[in-house]
């Protein structure tokens, strides 16, 4: 196994390790005026995951629906556990395969997201991305109503 997947296993930890203590009436909370529930963070995680999985590290076998980029905002859907457990889950196994496949990390990818980077570079945006997430969600989740 690779050092960089380890390295991931390892952070990303900061949102697997949180989700086992999240409930269902959880995902409607919301901290003071902020925009996004404790729900649409956990499905935002999973469905960048799983778009960097696909359009950045090349995982094809990779089917994603990113509603939260469509919303662009927290509709207030995302209150199944269940299913947002589940994405998560897929997101996790989709970018773990994504990223012991590659073979380069210097290659350089471009997005319209974040322009041109090296699949190395990419690596540190998607790990800290999560854990960015992950953060709020806690937050989110002890102190949020």
């Amino acid at each position: 196994m690779n050092e960089l997947l380890e390295l991931w296993k390892e952070g990303r930890t900061r949102l697997t390790n949180q989700l086992a203590t999240v409930k269902a009436e959880d995902l409607t909370k919301k901290l003071g005026d902020s925009p996004n529930s404790a729900g649409f963070l956990i499905r935002h995680i999973a469905e960048v995951e799983l778009l960097f999985a696909k359009n950045v590290f090349g995982n094809t076998d990779v089917k994603v629906d990113a509603q939260t980029l469509k919303a662009g905002k927290d509709t207030g859907e995302w209150t199944d556990l269940d299913s947002l457990l589940a994405i998560v889950e897929e997101a996790g196994l989709q970018l773990g395969k994504a990223i012991e496949s590659q073979k380069n990390w210097e290659t350089t990818i471009e997005t319209k997201e974040f322009g041109k980077k090296t699949k190395a570079a990419a690596f540190g945006r998607i790990t800290t991305h999560t854990a960015y997430h992950a953060g709020q969600l806690a937050i989110v989740v002890k102190y949020g109503t």
